[in-house]
């Protein structure tokens, strides 16, 4: 998760560990349910982490698994094709990773199950690897493990490019599939699954994140438990403000909505909050233009609510002026939403991810002296990209912006 550095608080505290302890929730369930063997499907690790405690992290989940005589399946996606960490780890002997050169077959004879997969030589993976997967074995339960973007579903880049038919008409029994960050079971008999991500990262992956426990009895699905292993749980909420002419009413209702919020949402999750204020109001302006001020009261307000179990991520401003307000909107009021849009932008790591898997798609077709000149000049935004610095990226570019136009009105003068 990113953008959290500037906050404080144990709920923050959870956010920022979040993904690992929905990782450990996970062989938790993994160890009382105790089935035969787990299946990842990729990006483990968020591209080249220069923290090894993250491959220390997988390596001692692992071990527990070990412990319990659970065998895992790794294959490797676009964000560990570029991680240092995939390279060096050592890991335990139950763990099976699959070769990044060519599909491999993994054959569990006593189970009557067969693994194919490959794992990511690079992140830009552009060839349809589907076609590379061997004819099913017969008489076995046939699995792929493939990393996909399945032509770009749910907006994730399209790597490792092919199709649901491509994969309905391989002859396997079930496809275990990873990339696309929200569950879906696009077929069955055979099944195609996305279990998901197992936590959100941000207000666009809200609900519950979780993984899949697939039953098979003589040779056939008939079961896929949801579960769910989430420790933070992302929402939108709507406040409504009609009419409001002072922002004490506005902070009151806005307590109010948390508070009931909060007390139908207690329980194990900590719960990370967006608030929508909407409706038609003369306060529109003001909300506009001090809405880092507007977000920062409002997340000192909640935590008389929940201060363990609750986070105010933002206040999105969606209210429009009065009709004779909007006629009188002025230039710099309208400066000052660009500018409240252009400050969001810096904290919205959905924009950052996509940033990272554009920058990849499109670093591919450069020449590679012109791709080294770009990484190798630090204020370029290439360089920001590839060195992963894109909160700072964002701060350039919203910066020349507001320069740019002011500028301009210098200009115009």
């Amino acid at each position: 998760m990113r953008g959290l550095t500037k906050y404080e608080g144990v709920a923050v505290d959870r956010l920022r560990t979040a993904t690992r302890d929905a990782f450990r929730e996970l062989i938790s369930k993994t160890i009382d349910a105790r089935p035969d063997f787990l299946i990842i499907a990729g990006d483990l690790f968020d591209g080249d982490w220069k923290d090894y405690n993250t491959g220390f992290f997988f390596v001692n989940e692992m071990a527990r698994l070990r412990q319990a005589e659970i065998s895992a399946y790794v294959l490797y996606g676009n964000h560990d094709a570029q991680s240092q960490i995939t390279k060096r780890l050592r890991l335990p002997e139950n763990v099976y990773e699959f070769s990044h050169k060519t599909v491999e077959s993994h054959r569990i004879d006593d189970l009557n199950v067969v693994l194919h997969g490959r794992s990511y030589p690079r992140r830009d993976v552009q060839e349809n690897m589907v076609q590379e997967y061997p004819s099913p074995k017969d008489g076995m339960f046939n699995i792929g493990v493939l990393h996909t973007g399945l032509g770009g579903i749910g907006g994730h880049a399209n790597y490792a490019p092919c199709t649901e038919e491509q994969l309905v008409n391989a002859g396997y029994d079930y496809w275990a599939l990873g990339h696309v960050h929200t569950r879906q079971i696009l077929n069955e008999y055979p099944h195609v699954v996305f279990p998901g991500n197992l936590q959100g990262r941000h207000i666009n992956e809200d609900g519950p994140r979780s993984a899949s426990l697939v039953t098979v009895e003589e040779g056939r699905v008939v079961d896929i438990e949801e579960w769910e292993c989430d420790v933070v749980r992302w929402h939108r909420l709507d406040v409504w403000v009609e009419e409001f002419t002072e922002l004490v009413d506005v902070m009151t209702a806005i307590q109010q909505k948390v508070g009931e919020f909060q007390k139908d949402n207690e329980g194990e999750h900590t719960n990370a909050v967006r608030i929508r204020l909407t409706g038609t109001t003369p306060l529109h302006g003001s909300f506009v233009s001090g809405n880092e001020g507007l977000t920062r009261d409002v997340q000192a307000l909640s935590l008389d609510i929940g201060r363990d179990s609750l986070w105010i991520e933002r206040v999105e401003v969606a209210t429009t002026p009065p009709a004779t307000v909007a006629q009188e909107i002025t230039v710099d009021e309208a400066m000052g939403e660009l500018q409240a849009m252009l400050v969001g932008a810096v904290g919205d790591s959905e924009l950052a991810e996509h940033l990272q898997d554009e920058f990849a798609r499109l670093s591919g077709k450069l020449q590679s002296e012109l791709k080294t000149d770009l990484e190798d000049n630090e204020r370029s935004y290439t360089h920001l990209l590839v060195n992963g610095k894109i909160e700072e990226l964002l701060t350039q570019t919203a910066n020349r912006v507001m320069f740019e136009i002011n500028r301009g009105e210098q200009n115009a003068n």
